[in-house]
């Protein structure tokens, strides 16, 4: 709702007949825009809604499954809201499903102080979860993001990696593999994701990446773990 002010015209006060002066109360500074969701690198700006423990639901979508009902965003926060879920859960379901794939946050727990969002993918046919990593300021960071099309993919030990596994794919989800202290009071969280030649082989390396945050929690970047 924009606010107007109406300009107060001051009576003269003082000597003779002194012109009235306008004194308009300066309007307020503007909010910026939310910043939208960001896929490159796997990192998201920070949303409008910031994930926390109220980001969570889980409940049924046969609704959307049935007879005619699409699978769809709006057939999704349809189902949320008549189940009663709350405006947070629905307002991350949304921004989970803004690039077309549908889901909502279905875990939450925090890590070393920062925020740690299990993301269910309910009509995916195979791996039906992702992780996210939520720092201080509300921005999300995808552990199974492909690192092969991100800032990493120029890093020579990732290049080795795929090199020495011409045949192998990365096959999310990724795991938690434990943390480390990092200088200053941060943190770098760990996760890796194994290579195979095919869904059901066996693990032939694991790609191990490291996720840096400082000592306020915010997220500063990621690096390969060898």
């Amino acid at each position: 709702m924009q606010i107007r002010y109406q300009r107060l015209l001051l009576p003269a006060c003082v000597l003779l007949l002194a012109a009235c002066q306008d004194r308009t109360p300066p309007s307020p500074p503007s909010a910026p825009p939310p910043a939208a969701d960001a896929t490159a690198g796997g990192a998201q700006p920070a949303a409008a809604t910031p994930w926390s423990s109220h980001s969570v639901w889980n409940g049924d979508l046969n609704a959307c499954r049935q007879g005619d009902a699409a699978a769809t965003r709006d057939c999704l926060v349809q189902a949320m809201r008549t189940a009663g879920a709350g405006a947070a859960a629905i307002s991350a379901a949304e921004q989970v499903s803004s690039g077309g794939e549908l889901g909502h946050v279905s875990a939450w727990h925090p890590h070393e102080g920062i925020g740690v969002a299990t993301v269910e993918y309910p009509f995916r046919a195979n791996t039906n979860q992702s992780t996210r990593l939520v720092d201080a300021a509300g921005k999300r960071i995808d552990v199974d993001a492909d690192p092969t099309t991100g800032e990493l993919a120029a890093a020579p030990a990732l290049r080795s990696l795929l090199a020495s596994h011409p045949g192998a794919t990365l096959f999310a989800p990724a795991q938690s593999v434990g943390s480390a202290p990092l200088d200053g009071g941060g943190v770098r969280l760990i996760y890796q994701t194994p290579l195979r030649d095919c869904h059901a082989c066996a693990d032939v390396a694991m790609l191990k990446v490291g996720y840096d945050f400082d000592a306020q929690r915010r997220f500063v970047g990621k690096a390969l773990v060898e």
